[in-house]
């Protein structure tokens, strides 16, 4: 048995371990308050643009007269054999389940379309998913080409994709987390829309966890590309939140002040919802394929974004509701090891006494 000095030892080692937890809840805390009012903003601008695409849908063809083909590639669909997965999870760990499960609820996702045949190509997303699906696949292969013409004035530039392998990492993005930056989002939008026109892929799904409130997240597999509904896309529920998960993440939420209720609908919000639901005709300066053109690149990019932005927001969530249960665990345990000393220091001093009083009865 450990003696008395060893105890304490362990019990200052365990207190400076509930300090450093406590300090990363209210962290997590202050974090997650700042995540839910950037979902909120940029809800309205999500919103508004759905709603103009959707007022143009109703009033032209999609189909033009003359060519019958469809306005725009992006509503174009195919037969999946080759998909895209861009899997968002963690920058950093102390987050309980969170990055363990996105990983789980992707593998069972690639698992069944490689069962199908496709060909799968993933773009991680956060250091997490990086880590974990380099390890797993090899990374694309592209061979870089220039070609000069015209008397050497122009040059052409061309990147080969080399498949190796039915399932790579065609891509990595450790910083997009870090930044959330909107034009870095719309470069990787532009990338994928590129690569889908071309027919290198045919479908586009993004695993991550969709975020509520602290009590409301699950982690989903929404399909991005093609688009068969503007503003909803076909969502497979992964997994939920038990209601031993909810009961945790909402106490950690109530004693870090964090709202466990839905953020409530803004006027901003609200405005956005009625616009272009009016059941009037208007008149459009530019063509419906110059429209969709122009605003289909931007109703993806959003559409990432707020994946990226609920996906923030669930994480501080998670990593709230960890470490406040890891710093409840260690006061259970600083608990129990003071009360372990005191049995063995009583023990000490009780063995003295008989020691003593067995000497003295000796003499």
């Amino acid at each position: 048995m450990a003696n008395v000095l060893d105890l304490r030892r362990r019990i200052r080692s365990v207190k400076n371990t509930r300090q450093i937890t406590k300090a990363m809840k209210m962290v997590s805390a202050a974090k997650l308050r700042r995540a839910q009012e950037h979902a909120m903003q940029a809800r309205p601008y999500a919103r508004m643009l759905t709603n103009v695409l959707q007022s143009l849908v109703r009033r032209t063809d999609l189909f033009n007269e003359q060519t019958g083909e469809i306005m725009h590639p992006l509503l174009v669909e195919r037969e999946e054999k080759s998909v895209l997965v861009l899997v968002i999870a963690g920058d950093k760990g102390f987050a309980g389940g969170f990055n363990s499960n996105i990983g789980k609820a992707a593998q069972r996702f690639i698992d069944e379309r490689r069962a199908n045949g496709q060909n799968i190509d993933l773009e991680p997303i956060g250091k997490k998913a990086i880590g974990l699906f380099k390890k797993r696949f090899p990374m694309a292969v592209y061979e870089h080409t220039e070609e000069l013409y015209d008397n050497d004035l122009s040059k052409h530039i061309e990147n080969i994709r080399h498949r190796a392998a039915p399932i790579e990492v065609a891509a990595e993005h450790p910083t997009l987390l870090a930044k959330t930056d909107f034009e870095d989002v719309s470069a990787l939008a532009n990338s994928i829309i590129s690569r889908y026109e071309g027919a290198e892929i045919d479908a586009v799904y993004i695993v991550y966890n969709e975020f509520k409130s602290v009590i409301s997240q699950r982690v989903v597999v929404e399909k991005l590309l093609p688009i068969r509904k503007l503003g909803a896309h076909p969502v497979t529920v992964i997994e939920e939140m038990t209601e031993e998960q909810k009961e945790a993440a909402g106490k950690a939420a109530q004693e870090s002040g964090v709202s466990i209720n839905e953020p409530e609908e803004s006027a901003a919000e609200r405005e956005a919802k009625k616009f272009g639901t009016a059941d009037v005709d208007y008149l459009f300066d530019q063509s419906p394929e110059r429209l969709f053109r122009h605003l289909m690149p931007r109703y993806i990019t959003t559409e990432i974004f707020h994946a990226l932005l609920e996906s923030i927001a669930a994480e501080h969530a998670a990593r709230m509701t960890a470490t406040d249960a890891a710093t409840k665990n260690a006061g259970e345990l600083i608990d129990k090891l003071s009360l372990t000393m005191n049995r063995v220091r009583q023990a000490a001093i009780t063995k003295e006494i008989i020691e003593i009083v067995s000497g003295a009865a000796a003499l």
